[in-house]
């Protein structure tokens, strides 16, 4: 059924996300051609893979993705050796700045602006780049479950201003008549709600925060942060939250989707404003991008979500994981490593293998802006 889903996507975002990338990067060049190959800074067939280690590190939400897809990549570079170390966006980016890991991975894009008054993290990530911007590079769509586990509650349905009540700490209990009212008939226990967060820096806490935000009609009183200031039980990662719900009844937390399905927990549907709650899907969650637009400039391909989406049948708590890289800066060996890896991850085989996995691919267009982007990497 999610495999089907998955599919379908395809055709949603594609449409609705081709005007957004050919307006947002008109001016990039045309990608190299079939990205399925890794080469040395070439997309085109026939040329070598490189050879070395590759180091990367962050989102988590990605780890399931990521991993499939070094596994295939070795199955055409065998000489490569890919590490990748799921410790949360936050830490990777920080370890990306100190120059510890050749890329990065993060459920949000590079900061350019700085609330405490520090150096912003593009900035900081450019001088790491010796002076060369750091790319965004959108790679992996993982949208965020609201995961639940309550025994014999086959169905829930949540909307912003409740989900920010559940995670700030005012609505406490599984009958509240918050909860009541978006579920009329469904017999809902009277036990208390057991939340738990991600206690580590995370993309995706920043993402869902940002929709706690845009759609909790006031009742998130935190700003959106890879730090959680809610209520609740801190684990680390998102196989920490998954496995904290799937242990422990009557709790909830909030998690990049493929764990959800792999830990068999509830999803809750969200009332997003158009009447019709929403259920998560790939085509749900492509639904959404259509709200996207371009926040970054030629080959820096960072996105703005609408979180406060209305649009019928769209489901608004979604990520996009990006690949921070160096647009120039790191030795040559290293370049070719990163876009060896970064082109076949764009490519048709590595985006055709997430399909199996509770993600959603890169509509075509944007595919191919990326590939392009990756490219332009020396």
């Amino acid at each position: 059924m999610f495999v089907n889903r998955l599919l379908r996507v395809g055709s949603v975002a594609v449409a609705s996300l081709g005007v957004l990338a050919l307006s947002a990067c008109g001016s990039d060049p045309e990608p190299s051609g079939s990205s399925s190959n890794p080469t040395t800074g070439s997309s085109s067939t026939g040329a070598d893979c490189p050879q070395g280690t590759l180091n990367a590190e962050g989102s988590s939400a990605q780890k399931n993705a990521i991993e499939e897809v070094i596994s295939k990549y070795n199955g055409k570079c065998a000489d490569v050796t890919v590490n990748y170390n799921p410790t949360g966006s936050g830490a990777g980016i920080k370890q990306f700045i100190a120059s510890q890991v050749d890329f990065a991975g993060s459920d949000s894009a590079l900061k350019t602006e700085s609330k405490d008054g520090g150096e912003p993290e593009a900035a900081q990530a450019a001088k790491r780049c010796a002076t060369n911007p750091a790319l965004n590079l959108p790679m992996v769509i993982g949208p965020v479950a609201i995961a639940y586990n309550v025994d014999g509650l086959q169905k829930l349905v949540l909307d912003g201003a409740t989900a920010a009540k559940i995670f700030q700490g005012d609505v406490k209990t599984w009958n509240d008549a918050a909860i009541a009212k978006l579920n009329p008939g469904v017999t809902l226990p009277s036990a208390p709600i057991s939340v738990f967060f991600r206690s580590d820096e995370s993309g995706t806490t920043e993402n869902f925060t940002k929709y706690l935000k845009a759609a909790g009609g006031g009742a998130w009183k935190g700003e959106p942060a890879k730090k959680w200031t809610g209520t609740g039980a801190g684990k680390e990662k998102s196989a920490g939250v998954a496995e904290g719900v799937k242990s422990t009844k009557n709790s909830i937390t909030y998690v990049e989707w493929s764990y959800a399905v792999d830990n068999k927990l509830g999803v809750a549907q969200i009332e997003n404003g158009s009447g019709t709650p929403v259920e998560l899907t790939a085509e749900s969650a492509g639904k959404a991008l259509a709200a996207a637009k371009p926040a970054g400039t030629g080959s820096d391909l960072a996105l703005k979500l609408d979180y406060a989406t209305k649009e019928a049948g769209a489901y608004p708590i979604i990520l996009v994981t990006y690949e921070i890289a160096c647009s120039k800066g790191l030795p040559a060996e290293k370049t070719a490593l990163v876009k060896s890896f970064l082109t076949y991850f764009a490519g048709k085989d590595g985006q055709g293998a997430l399909t199996d996995l509770n993600y959603a691919p890169l509509p075509e267009e944007i595919r191919t802006k990326v590939d392009a982007a990756i490219q332009t990497i020396s």
